[in-house]
């Protein structure tokens, strides 16, 4: 029986491309092999979903790229153009001559022509071939924003990404960067959960017209430094009771309302279905407070990029001013 086709709300970015507002992460530890992960991309695909979320450290481009041909290779698809593909520039690929390198490394990987968004993934340079995250201070180079962004800027110029970007970007990095850019991000990806609203962050991105994209808007709980505080709030599970919704729905609705877009992974096929049904109902004012009061804390400190001889010497300095 064919499935009824679900429609999501979709968003303008200011490179003027159109973003899906629910994405489907890709990473995974450890990664399932293609023979494994490419079924469950397609299956993502018939269910609904139009915004992919990959990276070059992943290690799931290639899979990816697999799963689009064979979606088109079924009709699931008319064509590429009904996906919206991002993909991420890793921190030992961020010196400038290396931007666009890696991009078209990334495309190979992907089989594809383009990204529909590309974004640094963080506002941190390593040396290249470092593989383990046990950093010393000779792993750590400065960070060349500028250079960095006008090689972004070339790749949007070419086509091979349609839409530039950042992730994991404090305010106070994006006014950096919106002073020295001729395009400015389109997107700014970040963690974001109700347990970490980011309210701040997110309402500076409005004001300049960067959309907020969610990493870990279900906190990561099965990772091994994420956070329990989502899937076990009592909040959630009290609004979720009252409206005959699970508790990971709540909280991507939560996200949503933020105006911001969720990155959901799960590779369970259920579990998809049940994350794409948050837009036909909504959370009352009451609701939103209470989910308001939830307490904020970050789940991923990132204090691997923070050492005493390196450009972070503290997390205040790489988070800036974030620390809601």
């Amino acid at each position: 029986m064919e499935r009824e086709k679900r429609i999501i709300p979709e968003v303008v970015l200011n490179s003027g491309h159109k973003l899906p507002l629910i994405g489907l992460g890709t990473s995974a530890t450890p990664l399932p092999p293609p023979e494994i992960l490419i079924p469950i991309f397609v299956d993502a695909i018939e269910v609904g979903y139009r915004h992919f979320d990959t990276a070059s450290l992943y290690g799931s481009e290639e899979a990816l790229g697999g799963a689009v041909k064979e979606a088109i290779e079924r009709g699931l698809i008319k064509g590429r153009e009904e996906l919206f593909i991002t993909s991420k520039l890793w921190c030992t690929e961020n010196q400038p001559h290396l931007v666009l390198p890696s991009l078209k490394n990334t495309l190979q990987r992907l089989g594809l022509d383009y990204v529909d968004l590309y974004l640094v993934h963080w506002p941190v340079a390593l040396r290249q071939g470092i593989v383990a995250f046990n950093l010393t201070k000779d792993d750590f180079l400065p960070f060349d924003m500028k250079g960095i962004w006008e090689v972004m800027e070339e790749c949007s110029r070419l086509g091979l990404a349609k839409s530039i970007g950042v992730s994991n970007f404090s305010r106070k990095k994006l006014s950096q960067l919106l002073e020295l850019a001729t395009i400015p991000p389109a997107a700014n990806q970040v963690e974001l959960n109700v347990a970490w609203q980011q309210k701040k962050l997110v309402s500076f991105c409005k004001e300049k017209g960067i959309q907020v994209t969610a990493w870990s808007p279900l906190g990561a709980n099965g990772a091994a430094w994420g956070t329990l505080a989502v899937m076990d709030s009592p909040v959630l599970k009290e609004i979720a009771a009252s409206k005959g919704k699970s508790v990971a729905q709540i909280a991507l609705r939560g996200v949503y309302e933020q105006g911001v877009c969720p990155i959901v992974k799960s590779f369970n096929k259920e579990r998809m279905i049940q994350n794409l049904e948050i837009f036909e109902w909504e959370l009352s004012q009451e609701e939103v407070h209470k989910i308001e009061q939830i307490p904020q804390s970050r789940g991923q400190p990132a204090s691997i990029f923070v050492h005493e001889e390196g450009p972070y010497k503290s997390l205040e300095e790489l988070w800036d001013e974030d620390e809601d």
